[in-house]
């Protein structure tokens, strides 16, 4: 089932936002904290499907979004991400 106010059972919602948006070794910190989030995949689609540059969103960096993005530049990433969750328990990474 997909949550559409999502920022609120985000498992980073109490957390400080500059956490979220470090550099380097500190983003490996920011994903940990999204590991066990219940709304990381509807995090992660609305950071892709608006194209979010900065911080860690959904367990992924800026890096990682950006090369699932040149993969797929067209897709709408809620819907591929609600699919593949439906189909088969995905949660991020994905590997598209």
């Amino acid at each position: 089932m997909w949550v559409e106010d999502w920022a609120s059972a985000a498992a980073c919602r109490e957390s400080q936002p500059d956490q979220l948006f470090v550099r380097g070794a500190e983003q490996n910190k920011a994903k940990q904290l999204c590991a066990g989030c219940p709304v990381r995949t509807e995090c992660l689609a609305e950071a892709l499907d608006n194209q979010i540059e900065w911080g860690v969103w959904g367990g992924m960096t800026e890096r990682e979004r950006r090369a699932l993005l040149r993969r797929r530049p067209n897709a709408s990433w809620r819907s591929v991400l609600e699919t593949a969750r439906e189909k088969g328990g995905v949660t991020p990474p994905v590997t598209v």
